[in-house]
């Protein structure tokens, strides 16, 4: 696609960006800028620094290494606010590009089946919505599966995305076997020829046990169609949540082989230095990052934006 297409979109994505991470980046520029006011970097200013990272949810791995770097190139010189942001933006950088890979849809499997976990009320039946609709701009057949057979709610709102995006939704009665659902779902999207099926599923993370029992069940019945899929599992984390989502990503991965993150919500929160906590912890790929309501504010993860953003720099 030529630059001209893309170049209005982008610039309101970075704009939406900037402002999606507002709440998460003035608590670290004003806590930066409150420390190094016409003051050297001693021991002192590190530990400071170092609380004030771990604090805004980056993590204290993160948090010590970004330090120690500081510290190496500067230590008991004189140092502004801006360099010290510059210099986390471009570390922050390093930590996040090698998870920040979008999602490849391989047109040789038809159809290519994701499916998306998470809590109840992380925003996943949303995230769907929003990827069918990114897929069926991108000219590919989407189907979406209402696994998430006992909430009506859900299924309902699945429903409404299915009308908005063009995309068939197959669902059952309230409280009917997922497994069953996700199995019959492939077959018909196989026997259609779709290029996309997105199974949505249940999030009641208070059971583990039998959350657990249901996940498995709807990734064997979906291995018998197609012994390949699903393709891509992705996990739907809120970043409101902050430190909370390492212990989400840690049980859904024990429950079901997840492949990569959305990270949803960030527009609503001083914690999206999480993203970064998780970047490092874990190596999953951050497929998608959310900052509002709409589906243009769902967007591929870059690196360098989303770290000069949470610094509080113009991330062009």
């Amino acid at each position: 696609m030529a630059d001209s297409d893309t170049s209005q979109p982008k610039s309101g994505w970075l704009s939406r960006l900037v402002s999606g991470l507002s709440k998460s980046s003035t608590k670290l520029v004003t806590g930066i800028g409150d420390i190094f006011t016409k003051r050297k970097l001693d021991d002192a200013a590190l530990t400071e620094l170092e609380d004030l990272l771990i604090a805004a949810d980056l993590g204290t791995a993160t948090a010590m290494r970004l330090t120690g770097d500081l510290a190496k190139a500067r230590f008991g010189k004189d140092i502004t606010p801006e360099e010290v942001r510059t210099a986390f933006a471009a570390d922050i950088t390093k930590v996040l590009e090698p998870v920040a890979r979008p999602l490849s849809i391989d047109p040789a499997k038809k159809p290519f089946v994701i499916l998306m976990v998470g809590v109840n009320g992380a925003g996943k039946t949303t995230t769907i919505g929003k990827l069918a609709q990114h897929f069926r701009k991108d000219g590919l057949k989407v189907s979406l599966a209402a696994g998430d057979t006992f909430r009506a709610a859900a299924v309902e709102q699945l429903k409404v995305w299915g009308q908005r995006t063009g995309s068939p939704v197959i669902a059952r009665d309230t409280g009917a076997d997922a497994a069953g659902l996700a199995f019959e779902a492939l077959m018909e999207t196989r026997k259609r020829g779709d290029d996309v099926l997105l199974v949505d599923t249940a999030g009641r993370l208070q059971n583990k046990d039998s959350l657990m029992s249901e996940l498995q069940k709807i990734s064997r019945a979906i291995a018998k169609v197609d012994p390949e899929a699903p393709h891509a599992t992705l996990l739907v984390l809120d970043a409101t949540v902050g430190q909370n989502a390492h212990s989400q990503v840690e049980i859904f991965k024990s429950i079901v082989g997840v492949t990569g993150l959305v990270m949803t919500k960030l527009d609503g929160t001083a914690k999206g230095g999480v993203v970064v906590a998780l970047a490092d912890k874990f190596k999953l790929p951050v497929h998608y990052i959310g900052v509002g309501e709409g589906a243009e504010d769902l967007k591929p993860f870059t690196s360098q934006s989303f770290a000069r953003s949470l610094m509080g720099l113009s991330p062009e």
